[in-house]
């Protein structure tokens, strides 16, 4: 609804505010309208984009969110690649832009966010929560892992929503539209309007067109960049996973060791019947002792002491339990007696304790036989995974005493495999059955990250994948595709565009002559070639504000003349030429309209709100002082789009 006031008063208006989602809760925010920012290197190296304040947006900074986004549009598009989403560049370097110019204003004015309150926003993303739905590192970790971000990155995003709450949501809060400010726009969406519309199909003028060899060189040489390839790589892969500690398994004495270590788990548990009595007089627990040990029963032996059965009753015990009841003494001396015993009296913190063993039996318990697989895989399963911890550091090891990636992986006797040259998204264009392995894909980033002078590296597959010894073997820069390996896709465009050009000259002519009043449907009958018929179109404003951006381009540009103007207007989809004229134009009133005069109001208010945002994020930049590396921006986006 609002975009179709702003096309009418063509007022000069921002983009909107983009929020990209990293997850559910994590927000970062990037507004438009850069024009301010000063371009040029201002002597940052080639791999600073932009510098604002002290802090410096990277390179990697950027591949990482293109990476992110990339994912995101893989969830709806499998086969999408970085060329996909090569029109994103410039909204995600402007989110990070805008991400550090709200660190560097809070930093400079004093606007602290402790790591407390920035831990517990973590605590509250529903992918680092546990079964019990409490925070888990565990969780939190995997949640890392999927979404292929840092700890570090986690922050910085939720440390910048935290920031745009406290700075930015009090700025543009509350704006007011008065209704005569919303009246007069609500009467222009009631406005409608009446005219002819004539078409002129490009696809009328592709007979007869066969270029010739010059024409075709022509045309490529003058479109390069339209056949950009991105930047190719044959990639070298050795895994380093189960496969390859394998023979690694327990010995029969560590098996016998483990087990003695562990009679907790695996032994037979001792339980006694105990009654006990507790007297806070030694004289009066010697008694007890004496009559139950001179053939009384110990209720008897008790009684005297005012003890009930119910008193001395303690029932079956492990040692453990009895211990925390009576205390260590206690259940020492306790445990160590024949059954039928009496004990004591011992004293404890409780007083004088004297002890009835009524009976032993032991329960439970695993001998060493049976309980051989069960720790036998144990501590195979933990002697395979430390001995692939230190095959690890066997690779690593030798890539930093100068190793090279040959030499790494031969020392740790790792398999290479190479990649054919494939681009960022893991496409081969020379192979197109060649499907890049899904369990390599953290490695395919890092492949793509490295130069081809910076060491190997290992990446982590996942929980049980193990790693795998990622190098660059040859690296072949973006560059326009060899004509002889499209010659049919720049034939086609060759067509395509000598069709348009027909197609305009005689759109064109028709518009001229309806710019002379020449009834419309006159001027398609005299243009030499037969063009469907000129047809009346009609439209509310309304209907524009409904429609969106799916507004047809005849319709708009009717939207846009004044009665009795004409205009040609290209197809967006470039499949031909519409010329538009405008017979009539009826006025609207929302003087009756109370409920869409307050539609108006809300969406004024919403974009009011945006204003302000805008205008206070300029400001803060303008505070913080942003620069744009305009040379490595365009190295960046070449390298990773291609474009």
């Amino acid at each position: 609804m609002l975009a179709s006031f702003r096309r009418l008063s063509k007022s000069t208006v921002g983009s909107i505010i983009m929020v990209l989602f990293v997850v559910a809760i994590l927000a970062s925010f990037a507004m438009g309208d850069i024009a301010n920012l000063r371009s040029g290197s201002f002597g940052m190296n080639g791999s600073t984009l932009a510098k604002v304040g002290s802090q410096q947006i990277s390179d990697r900074d950027q591949s990482r969110g293109m990476e992110r986004r990339l994912g995101e549009v893989r969830q709806q598009n499998p086969e999408a690649d970085y060329t996909t989403i090569a029109g994103d560049f410039e909204g995600i370097l402007s989110s990070l832009i805008d991400q550090h110019t709200l660190q560097a204003f809070a930093d400079k004015f004093g606007f602290s966010l402790s790591e407390r309150l920035i831990g517990a926003e973590i605590a509250n993303i529903p992918g680092a929560r546990g079964l019990d739905g409490k925070f888990s590192e565990q969780a939190y970790r995997s949640f890392l892992a999927q979404q292929r971000m840092s700890d570090q990155e986690v922050r910085q995003l939720i440390r910048a929503s935290m920031l745009q709450r406290m700075l930015l949501t009090p700025v543009a809060s509350n704006a007011r539209v008065p209704v005569g400010f919303a009246t007069p726009y609500a009467s222009m969406l009631l406005e409608s309007r009446q005219g002819d519309v004539a078409i002129v199909p490009v696809t009328l003028f592709r007979a007869g067109l066969n270029p010739t060899d010059a024409d075709l060189q022509q045309f490529y040489a003058a479109n390069r960049n339209r056949y950009m390839v991105p930047e190719q790589r044959v990639l070298r892969f050795a895994r380093i996973g189960p496969e390859q500690v394998a023979g690694v398994t327990a010995a029969d004495q560590e098996i016998a060791a483990y087990y003695s270590a562990n009679q907790a788990t695996y032994g037979a548990k001792e339980i006694r019947v105990i009654s006990q009595a507790v007297v806070p007089d030694r004289n009066a627990a010697d008694a007890i002792a004496a009559r139950a040990r001179g053939g009384a029963s110990f209720v008897a032996a008790t009684a005297p002491a005012g003890l009930s059965p119910s008193d001395i009753s303690v029932g079956p015990q492990t040692r453990g339990e009895f211990a925390s009841l009576a205390g260590d003494a206690v259940a020492a001396a306790a445990f160590s007696a024949q059954s039928g015993a009496v004990v004591g009296p011992i004293q404890s913190d409780l007083g004088w304790h004297v002890v009835k063993v009524d009976s032993v039996r032991r329960e439970g318990g695993k001998p060493l036989g049976a309980a051989h697989g069960e720790i036998a895989a144990k501590l195979t399963a933990d002697k395979r995974k430390e001995a692939l911890a230190d095959l690890v550091t066997k690779v690593e090891d030798a890539v930093a005493g100068g190793s090279n990636y040959v030499e790494a992986a031969g020392q740790a006797k790792l398999a290479i495999t190479e990649t054919p040259l494939i681009t960022a998204s893991g496409a081969a264009r020379d192979d197109p059955g060649f499907h890049f392995p899904v369990e390599l894909t953290p490695a395919l980033k890092s492949g793509f990250d490295l130069t081809q002078d910076d060491d190997p590296v290992v990446e982590a597959l996942g929980k049980e994948a193990g790693y795998v010894f990622v190098a660059p073997a040859r690296i072949v820069a973006a560059a326009p595709a060899q004509l002889a390996s499209i010659r049919a896709r720049v034939t086609e465009d060759w067509i395509n565009q000598q069709a348009s050009e027909r197609a305009r000259a005689v759109a064109t002519a028709i518009a001229a002559k309806a710019a002379r009043n020449v009834p419309l449907a006159t001027a398609v009958a005299e243009a030499g070639i037969s063009l469907p018929p000129a047809r009346q179109i009609a439209a509310r404003r309304l209907d524009l504000a409904q429609l969106g951006d799916k507004v047809p381009a005849a319709i708009r540009m009717l939207f846009t003349l004044g009665a009795g103007k004409s205009r040609m207007v290209a197809d967006p989809q470039q499949r031909g030429f519409s010329i538009v004229k405008v017979n009539r134009i009826i006025p609207g009133n929302a003087m009756t309209q109370p409920v869409l005069i307050a539609s108006v109001q809300s969406e004024f208010q919403q974009a009011i709100s945006e204003e302000y945002a805008r205008e206070f994020q300029a400001a803060m930049r303008e505070t913080v002082g942003v620069r744009r590396n305009e040379s490595a921006i365009t190295a960046s986006k070449k390298r990773i789009s291609g474009s």
